[in-house]
């Protein structure tokens, strides 16, 4: 299927991408109860994914205003839900959910360059097909599908480029943590903030097991 190209990100927008109220307004973060989060310690290099094929993981430098993550890698999840064969919205509304990170929304992705300071991000796509843009302006193109999820840890960039059959995803968070919408450059103080952000001790896909234990909760 052929792919809708959005011109001029931030002034012509697809009908199908809609807004969120109050997206300008800046997030809090709660962090309290330690116990069920991991703070992030020193970085190291990650390894390429292994066991699961369908399963990409890669660092991301900072890139102008965008700090991005220079400690936790984002994570592609190929086919993480057969499409077809069941409610994607529902079932990963549930996945989710049983894993700590519950959805917030469904909706489709804003056509501008951002990032999330307060709050880490799983997008599970439950309709459609699109290409983002990870890292800022001039940054990697990332297409996905139906079935597939992306974890954004806290100051990566992201921007959808093109869309088509009624892309829409399910957007997790870790509980206690409210998304914001960023589009500068943070202080030294946020990017500290960013960077020690907390996560559960589970992948949001896969549980106990799934990537996120190995490549950033292994690391750490």
């Amino acid at each position: 299927m052929e792919h809708k190209r959005i011109e001029r990100p931030g002034k012509q927008r697809d009908e199908r991408v809609r807004r969120v109220r109050g997206s300008d307004a800046k997030g809090a973060t709660t962090m309290h109860e330690n116990r069920v989060f991991h703070f992030p310690g020193k970085a190291r290099e990650t390894r390429p994914a292994q066991g699961k094929g369908s399963v990409e993981a890669f660092h991301l430098a900072p890139h102008g205003w965008v700090p991005n993550n220079a400690r936790l890698p984002v994570i592609v999840y190929r086919r993480a839900l057969a499409p077809g064969a069941q409610d994607l919205a529902r079932a990963f509304s549930e996945r989710f959910e049983a894993n700590g990170w519950p959805v917030r929304r469904f909706d489709g992705l804003f056509d501008y360059h951002h990032y999330h300071a307060t709050a880490h991000e799983v997008l599970g796509v439950f309709a459609g097909t699109a290409e983002l843009i990870l890292g800022g302006p001039g940054g990697r193109v990332l297409r996905l599908r139906a079935g597939d999820a992306l974890l954004l840890p806290a100051g990566t960039g992201h921007c959808l480029l093109s869309l088509a059959g009624g892309f829409r995803v399910a957007g997790g968070y870790p509980r206690g943590q409210q998304w914001d919408i960023r589009r500068g450059a943070p202080t030294p103080a946020e990017l500290r903030i960013i960077q020690a952000l907390p996560f559960p001790p589970t992948d949001p896909v896969d549980g106990e097991h799934g990537p996120l234990v190995e490549h950033w909760l292994a690391p750490a």
